[in-house]
């Protein structure tokens, strides 16, 4: 592999038999659908129409037996009449399955007798009722209008065009156009995905759940598939036995499914060790999950810009029958410790100026012409003239002759500073001295803390010896009113200034506000000290305004013309101050509701604090009223966080405080950004999703602040055809304040392939990236649309998705009972199921609104591999990793299933929010005393707890361990001990993701089941 790559072109399918993937015959019926279809999230309905008989499917072995779009498969060519098999039924819902009332039953493909068993129907819409519901799209303030964007019911009638007389050609699956279909198979071991087969011991006809079936690997070879032989070996009793939770009602084993874990795993030692090199038209690079070096030599780090498919359908028409999404995932701040060199950083006036047209930025992805006299700039294809002082003659193939000289010539993502200079970022601190905080004993600890804090900062002031690094502080306290202090070093001690007025807030002065960190560390050691011994002045019986210190704080940074940060420290009862019987109310608009909305007087603050630069961090140090307002919609749409705690009484809640008031003082932040995106030429940019106020035009975002993991999602499409030699271009430019007041341009340019053949497109796409695009999208729409039809939608294009690669991409003739699944794309099932039964799109009973209005924005917040780890969490054992030569990370992870957990052994299950550790009942006891100090398994606390340090090598590991994955998340998280039996193994069944959930999703391989003959039947 050139450039020292590893190689990513394992690009062959995954064929996986289906034991119980049975056909239902045209005179066989079900009975009316049970209620646990219902409870899974499966339709009471099933698909409309017969299915052929086993003949008709092939599930035998003749080659006469084949279905009737083999003959597709073996030419490799698809036109527009090839996908007419595609079903046109449809019912009132136009994403909805094909349903009707004349259920049928689903025979058994090995006995007769498995006939007779009630297998559900095949179709999941719905969760919460069978009747139908009018589909209904509101207008979306993420994505932009598109009156040529294509429906359900426009993508379906498009499947049954009648046909052209250019069909398109379908590619082989290898990468490098100059191969041929046979070269490819003889490179790469041809298909090697491997396909599985099974012969199943029944034990009764009447059991509603039979005994797992066997499975045995068949042989393949080169691209085909070989005749199925049953094995007959002996089941092994020596086995783990299921969980309920895990098991299918379809008798599918599923550890013998699609692993993410294992994608992970061979993605992991695929790199390890290795240089990922990002250059023009790159390949695959690593998984989100896989820590690897990178080094740009022209294409941004995927680290900065990832792009759901790196090669690009050349046309809208090909983009339309992947029937998955077109976009990038844009990290633009993000982190530089996995690169090999850190981004460059330049002058603007010494820079080559970009394009005057559509104001793109010089980037690898223009074109040189005329010995270096004028360039073409793919983002809008106009030529520029080059100003006179910036010429550079060409060499060959169009490339300047100081093209390694400059960042902007040879660098995927380069830095510039620009010549004006704005004012330093602050820090300023809102403190609630209501009676309900006076008397709540917790704000020593909290001005303690602060004191701590602020007096490490003087200290690493001092060390640097820059005095442009010194942070301006400001401090006020509040409760029905504001209360300002003068901090000014000329002062003998601090002046309080009262404002009583909160409406129009008036500041009295504005210079001696805000003062350099070192000049007034001791005025503000004076007031926290007094702090705690104010008197109560004035009743919160009915709560405080949740907007008066955001307006305060805001009031104070743009008297003094400068950005920063809010941190709010509140205790008292929050309450809204908006009225919701006026026409732009709840109950008095003609708009969709959803509990997901914010007020319009929070999304009017939060306009103005992005406008200033005011990112809002609020500390709810008190558990707040059921059913009051939330406080975390200003400081989410300002690039802050929400962050809740219960009195700051226990040491759990006194120790994640303090770090998570270090980790928001320390985080390196960008003030007052816009983030502004070009795309190719015949490109769009169709809608954005993230954690931001959407705006009028979504290639424009605004933000207020942002750190190394805000990620926003860009939705892409086409509206003229690509040029398959020039490829596509996404270029992202953000413009932000540093901290010091410099404001600095970043620019990141990704460089694409395009083709016409539809499955280069689908192997070039990857699970993880596709779950994160899927999150955002979704979690924005639910303030617009209902869960229902979001959860419909998401299994309708995976379902559509596996039937269009089966159909147009797979090259050899496979059965009905035949998973086909690209080789990147294995795991996407699990992904979004557990994207589909999440608290946020199908919530449980115990999941309260707030809880559910936190996790939202918390996970919008996310980078991909946050986002990968938080709906597929890391299930550790502890055990057999306390060796020395284990490394901090293990790479022995387990599927998140209970048939994973022993009980014999101790496991972390590691999540962006949670860090659980489960004990087994039969954990030995020496075990037990090497880790918690006690020898008895009953006696052991469940629940929130540290773990004691002990000098022994299984404690210092596991110790150690968490640690480390602790400085992976952005949230200080509590340790809880969940054991085996317990009560609160509640809360490990929401990270088991492959099980069914206590909210009521379905498990993996029940899901998997029916996206698959869903799939099968649009080929029918």
């Amino acid at each position: 592999m050139p450039n020292g790559q590893a190689s990513n072109e394992k690009n062959s399918d995954f064929l996986f038999l289906w034991g119980m993937m049975d056909v239902p015959s045209p005179n066989q019926r079900h009975p009316p659908c049970p209620l646990w279809a219902v409870q899974n999230g499966w339709s009471s309905d099933a698909p409309a129409g017969p299915l052929p008989d086993l003949q008709q499917l092939s599930l035998g072995c003749e080659p006469n037996q084949n279905l009737s779009y083999n003959h597709l498969q073996a030419s490799g060519v698809y036109s527009k009449s090839d996908v007419a098999t595609f079903s046109t039924r449809s019912n009132s819902h136009p994403s909805m399955q094909n349903v009707c009332k004349d259920y049928q039953s689903i025979p058994d493909i090995l006995s007769p007798i498995v006939q007779e068993r009630n297998i559900p129907p095949c179709s999941l819409p719905y969760n919460e009722a069978t009747q139908q519901v009018q589909h209904y799209s509101a207008p979306n303030a993420y994505q932009a209008v598109d009156p040529s964007s294509y429906s359900p019911l426009t993508y379906r009638s498009l499947l049954n065009q009648p046909p052209t007389q250019n069909p398109l050609p379908a590619s082989s699956p290898c990468v490098d156009p100059q191969l041929n279909h046979n070269q490819h198979l003889a490179s790469d071991g041809g298909n090697s995905g491997s396909f599985v087969g099974f012969n199943e011991a029944l034990t009764s006809a009447s059991a509603p759940i039979q005994k797992q079936p066997l499975w045995s690997v068949a042989a393949l070879s080169k691209g085909s598939i070989n005749d199925f032989v049953p094995t007959a070996s002996p089941p092994d009793h020596n086995l783990t036995p299921q969980s309920p939770n895990s098991e299918s009602r379809y008798g599918l084993n599923p550890e013998l499914l699609p692993s993410a874990v294992k994608g992970m795993a061979e993605d992991r030692a695929e790199w390890d060790g290795k240089v990922f090199i990002s250059e023009h038209f790159s390949r695959l690079p690593p998984l989100p999950t896989t820590s690897c070096v990178i080094e740009d030599r022209g294409n941004v780090s995927p680290l900065a810009i990832r792009s759901v498919t790196y090669c690009v359908p050349s046309d809208g028409q090909t983009a339309l029958l992947s029937r998955l999404p077109l976009g990038v995932l844009v990290t633009p701040f993000f982190n530089q410790n996995e690169c090999l060199k850190p981004i460059p950083l330049c002058k603007h006036t010494d820079c080559v100026v970009g394009c005057r047209w559509c104001g793109a930025s010089m980037c690898p992805a223009m074109g040189w012409q005329d010995c270096g006299q004028r360039f073409h700039c793919p983002f809008c294809g106009k030529l520029n003239e080059v100003p006179w002082q910036q010429y550079q003659p060409t060499k060959g193939a169009e490339v300047r002759v100081d093209k390694d000289k400059r960042p902007e010539l040879s660098m995927g993502s380069y830095e510039t500073l620009n010549s004006e200079k704005g004012e330093a970022a602050a820090l300023l601190l809102a403190i609630d001295v209501s009676a309900s905080a006076l008397t709540g004993g917790h704000l020593e600890f909290v001005t303690q803390q602060i004191h701590t804090l602020l007096t490490s900062l003087v200290r690493a002031c001092r060390e640097a010896g820059d005095a442009s690094s010194n942070l301006r502080v400001g401090l006020m306290t509040y409760d029905s009113r504001i209360h300002l202090y003068d901090l000014s070093p000329d002062l003998s001690r601090p002046h309080m200034l009262v404002i009583a007025e909160t409406e129009d807030l008036q500041l009295p002065v504005r210079e001696r506000l805000l003062v350099p960190l070192i000049d007034c560390i001791q005025s503000i050691d004076s007031v926290l000290q007094l702090i705690p011994q104010f008197g109560a002045e004035c009743g919160d019986s009915t709560g405080l305004p949740i907007e008066l210190p955001v307006k305060a704080g805001l009031a104070v940074l743009q008297g003094l013309k400068c950005p920063g940060k809010l941190l709010i420290f509140h205790t008292a009862g929050l309450i809204e101050t908006g009225h919701t019987n006026s026409s732009s109310g709840f109950f008095g608009t003609s708009k969709p509701k959803s509990i997901f909305q914010p007020s319009e007087k929070a999304v009017s603050l939060a306009k103005e604090c992005i406008s200033q630069g005011c990112g809002v961090h609020m500390f709810v140090l008190s558990q707040q009223d059921v059913g009051g307002a939330w406080p975390g919609h200003i400081p989410f749409l300002t690039g802050g966080a929400l962050h809740t705690y219960s009195y700051l009484q226990g040491d759990l809640d006194r120790e994640r405080f303090s770090v998570d008031l270090k980790r928001v003082v320390e985080t390196e932040t960008g003030y007052k950004a816009e983030l502004r995106i070009f795309v190719s030429k015949n490109l769009r940019v169709s809608g954005c999703y993230g954690m931001f106020v959407p705006g009028s035009h979504p290639e424009h975002i605004a933000l207020a602040t942002l750190h190394s993991r805000t990620t926003v999602a860009v939705d892409l499409a086409h509206s003229k055809a690509l040029d398959e030699t020039g490829g596509a271009a996404v270029q992202v430019v953000l413009s932000y304040t540093s901290q010091t007041g410099e404001r600095r341009t970043r620019v990141h340019t990704l460089t694409l392939r395009c083709s016409r053949h539809l499955q280069d497109t689908f192997r070039n796409y990857q699970a993880e990236t596709l779950l994160t695009f899927y999150c955002k999208k979704m979690y924005c729409a639910v303030l617009e649309r209902p869960l229902q039809e979001l959860r419909e939608e998401l299994q309708t294009d995976v379902t559509e998705a596996l039937a269009s690669y089966r159909k147009h991409c797979c090259l050899s003739s496979v059965s009905a009972g035949q998973l086909v699944l690209p080789q990147f794309l294995r795991a996407l099932p699990v992904y979004v199921n557990s994207l589909r039964k999440s608290e946020v799109l199908l919530p449980g009973l115990r999941s309260s609104i707030h809880q559910r209005l936190q996790q939202r924005c918390q996970v919008l917040g996310l980078d991909t591999r946050s986002t990968v780890r938080h709906f597929y969490p890391l299930l550790l054992p502890l055990l057999p990793s306390v060796d020395s030569s284990s490394p901090p990370y293990p790479e022995g992870a387990l599927r998140c299933t209970s048939s994973s957990l022993d009980s014999r052994g101790l496991y972390l299950v590691h999540a962006p929010f949670t860090m659980l550790l489960w004990v087994g009942t039969q954990v030995p006891v020496g075990t037990l005393v090497e880790l918690f100090n006690t020898s008895c398994f009953s006696s052991l606390p469940s629940g929130e707890t540290n773990l004691p340090a002990l000098e022994n090598r299984l404690s210092v590991r596991v110790r150690s361990l968490i640690n480390s994955l602790n400085s992976e998340v952005p949230y200080a998280r509590k340790l809880v001990v969940v054991k085996q039996g317990d009560t609160c193994e509640e809360a490990l069944q929401h990270h088991l993701v492959e099980d069914k959930s206590p909210n009521g999703g379905a498990s993996y391989a029940d899901f998997l089941y029916h996206l698959h003959v869903n799939s099968v039947r649009l080929l029918l």
